[in-house]
């Protein structure tokens, strides 16, 4: 079993910083790959960033250029460091872990989500 912990979240203005961390505790997640996907009021969930093992990364269209996805595999650590924020940013923030080494949309282990708001 693997647990995970968001942290980081809050209340910024548009324009302002954030960095989310993900720690994973029970196992080890080195040869996993991590992601964050966020759920903003009435939308589906929706994936943001993920890393591979090797930390290749993905992002999605909207966060390309102000977000950053990152790992510290001896922390056991998934970060997310979102500049630029922008008020259509505002949804809770999930950590979500992968079976494998690879991105490709399948996840078996997610945190409790973090909040993050961004206001114009």
């Amino acid at each position: 079993q693997v647990q995970l912990v968001e942290s980081g979240g809050g209340l910024v203005q548009a324009g302002g910083s954030l960095r989310l961390s993900c720690v994973a505790s029970g196992r080890a997640i080195t040869y996993r790959a991590g992601a964050w996907l966020r759920q903003a009021p009435g939308k589906e969930r929706e994936f943001v960033a993920g890393i591979s093992w090797d930390h290749s990364t993905r992002y999605a269209d909207s966060v390309k250029g102000r977000f950053a996805i990152s790992r510290d595999n001896a922390k056991n650590t998934v970060y997310l460091q979102m500049n630029t924020l922008k008020p259509e940013d505002t949804a809770v923030y999930y950590c979500a872990v992968a079976p494998g080494p690879l991105l490709d949309s399948r996840y078996d282990y997610w945190g409790q989500g973090t909040q993050v708001t961004v206001s114009s």
